[in-house]
């Protein structure tokens, strides 16, 4: 390991230091800022189902906030990009290119996204591709104009874990990342359930979204690293102000996130797949426990958070989400849609719409492009999928 990896035994967090605690308290204002403690149709109009519903809780200021239209609508303006294979993350670069991640060829690549061209940086090593598990989620460095440092999680041949490499674009093509800096191990994996979203927050913090790996007991298990949001420093620290003393655990009870966004306000949502019942959106308050496998979906009793939304799992079976237009935007892979949620405050304003159904397949990732425009991956290559010639590809989207 690395002197600045956390060292875990098994899937159990070791206490390795206490952080200091001037440094933690005034992590904790920031904490508090990111989260809330309170707490597919075809066409532009879109539709709603009687299985999709809203949490019945109301946080705290929701009523004096405004919230955007009850209806929304999806225009897809280009085809950015075609040809990728097994597209899992994607990341915006600073003035112009979007970085993508293969899931199965573990190599990233840069996108054009005027012309569609396509730059391969190069392979991330040790990734071991195998069922859901391989090169996943990807970020930049909150630093990056002056590191030039792109963060990834992947699946090696033990565990998942996360690691940063730099990008310099002034080397061949192939040949643009250096080795691989491991940041954070120790992460269950699994066939199936590997998480594998990681984004930087409004407070500079690495967020990460686990899966249980088939081992359902582990999402209770706030010693476990799987089944969870985990919160930490850039260099894989538990990041100060958390929910629990020396973790990087930021919330539990989850099944499998594989989204995460945070709104105007720096609350952050997450999208996690359902077994056979219901998916979920959730409002994430740190320390919240959102109740699998005791509860999926609403009404699980005391002490589990209800999600803000919920839809069956062949509507919906959610990666990525993100945020534009005062609305959450999440990806669907079985159901094949983008769904929109319009959001006041930390509860659904209104029924939920779905956009785009069935019209490009699965989709993957969607991430914020600006001026009410969204980026949205397919993944039809992902070995479940009915690839086009095409496939697959990076959409631009206009949205309200």
């Amino acid at each position: 390991m690395t002197g600045r990896t956390r060292r875990v035994e098994g899937n159990k967090i070791v206490p390795r230091r206490a952080l200091p605690t001037a440094l933690a308290t005034a992590a904790l204002l920031l904490a508090a800022g990111c989260s809330s403690d309170d707490g597919e149709a075809s066409g532009a109009e879109g539709a709603s189902s009687p299985s999709r519903t809203t949490a019945r809780s109301s946080p705290s200021g929701s009523a004096t906030e405004e919230a955007p239209p009850a209806k929304g609508s999806v225009k897809v303006t280009r085809t950015v990009a075609t040809g990728l294979r097994s597209p899992w993350g994607l990341a915006p670069l600073p003035g112009g290119g979007l970085l993508v991640s293969s899931r199965d060829e573990a190599t990233l690549t840069r996108v054009d996204e005027k012309t569609g061209e396509k730059t391969e940086l190069g392979e991330v090593p040790g990734v071991s591709a195998s069922g859901e598990g391989g090169l996943l989620g990807i970020a930049l460095s909150p630093d990056y104009a002056s590191d030039r440092m792109v963060y990834a999680y992947f699946t090696s041949a033990s565990d998942n874990r996360i690691v940063r490499m730099r990008y310099d674009e002034e080397k061949p093509a192939g040949d643009q990342l250096s080795a691989p800096d491991t940041v954070f191990r120790g992460i269950p994996k699994g066939v199936i359930h590997n998480g594998g979203r990681i984004a930087f927050g409004p407070d500079k913090m690495l967020y990460a979204g686990t899966g249980e790996s088939g081992d359902t007991g582990l999402s209770q298990d706030k010693e476990s690293l799987g089944g969870k949001i985990l919160r930490m420093t850039p260099d894989g620290e538990p990041a100060p102000g958390n929910p629990f003393p020396d973790s990087t655990v930021y919330s539990y009870g989850h099944r499998n996130v594989q989204g995460l966004a945070w709104d105007d306000k720096q609350r952050l949502f997450a999208a996690e797949f359902g077994q056979d019942t219901w998916d979920e959106l959730n409002a994430i308050s740190p320390g919240a426990n959102y109740g699998w496998p005791e509860a999926e979906g609403e009404g699980g009793g005391s002490g589990f958070r209800d999600p803000l939304a919920q839809w069956s799992t062949d509507e919906a079976s959610p990666s990525g989400v993100a945020y534009a237009e005062g609305s959450a935007w999440m990806a669907g892979l079985r159901g094949e849609r983008l769904w929109r949620v319009p959001l006041k405050g930390t509860e659904a304003a209104a029924d939920p719409q779905a956009f785009l159904d069935g019209e490009y397949g699965r989709l993957r990732t969607v991430a914020p492009a600006g001026g009410g425009k969204l980026w949205l991956v397919t993944s039809n290559t992902d070995g479940r999928g009915d690839a086009k010639g095409d496939d697959d590809r990076i959409l631009e989207l206009e949205v309200q």
